[in-house]
């Protein structure tokens, strides 16, 4: 299907979908990282689609300021070769991404994403069983979408975090994380994470991986990308994808 135009709010924002290859599995919402939809986020959505899946993801920081082609750009420099490149898109990066620090962003986010469940809601074959999984901030994002959208069934953060507060309570579907044991800021927080998703009676697991870090799906990137480990990740996420949606 490719690009599609959606709308929330009174605003227009796009969507790649990939349709399913044979029998409809279900419906997954994919949500990119800090660099937007690039094409590496459309590549996963069309994996996805060749497993059966009808696979939509969104494109959820253009509205704040960060389209493809600026978070493509942010990406090369952030891991370029070069140190001054790295030295000089750290501030840039910063600043683009301010405006999703802003509780009116995070509103408008979850607003989009629960326009991009409604497309799935009504496609043929999904018949309810609708997931999350996203990467990085799309990671953190899913977490949220799970609490926010009660048609969302399971949920699949790659290296997020999930809402403060009592947020977390309304999460009632299983979630399976991937974390790398070398991503310090995300290691440090998973313990308390644990217990208190685990005190909310959220069936939670968490996948580390020895060797990895943060980003270590994303094949676009040469210096966190790590093949062994993503290629699991991605065993797992398929067999509890069908195991969850099963239940549905």
């Amino acid at each position: 299907m490719g690009m599609i135009e959606l709308s929330y709010a009174g605003d227009t924002f796009s969507a790649y979908v990939a349709e399913p290859v044979g029998e409809v599995r279900g419906g997954i919402v994919v949500i990119h990282e800090i660099w937007g939809l690039v094409e590496h986020i459309r590549g996963i959505a069309d994996r996805y689609a060749a497993q059966g899946y009808l696979a939509i993801a969104p494109d959820i920081l253009s509205w704040a300021g960060v389209d493809p082609d600026v978070g493509l750009e942010l990406n090369h420099l952030m891991f370029s070769a070069s140190e001054e490149d790295r030295a000089l898109a750290q501030p840039r990066l910063r600043a683009a991404l301010a405006p999703t620090a802003s509780p009116d962003y995070a509103a408008w986010a979850i607003g989009a994403l629960r326009a991009a469940v409604d497309v799935l809601a009504v496609a043929p074959g999904v018949d309810g069983r609708i997931g999350v999984l996203g990467y990085c901030f799309g990671g953190s994002y899913s977490f949220a979408l799970a609490a926010a959208d009660a048609r969302v069934k399971v949920a699949v953060p790659y290296y997020g975090s999930p809402p403060e507060g009592a947020a977390v309570e309304s999460i009632r579907v299983p979630v399976l994380a991937f974390y790398g044991e070398e991503d310090e800021r995300l290691m440090q927080s998973l313990p308390e994470v644990t217990k208190r998703l685990h005190d909310a009676g959220v069936r939670f697991t968490a996948q580390v991986y020895p060797d990895a870090g943060h980003a270590f799906f994303n094949d676009t990137n040469r210096v966190m990308y790590r093949p062994a480990v993503a290629a699991d990740a991605w065993t797992r996420t398929l067999s509890f994808l069908e195991e969850s949606l099963r239940e549905v």
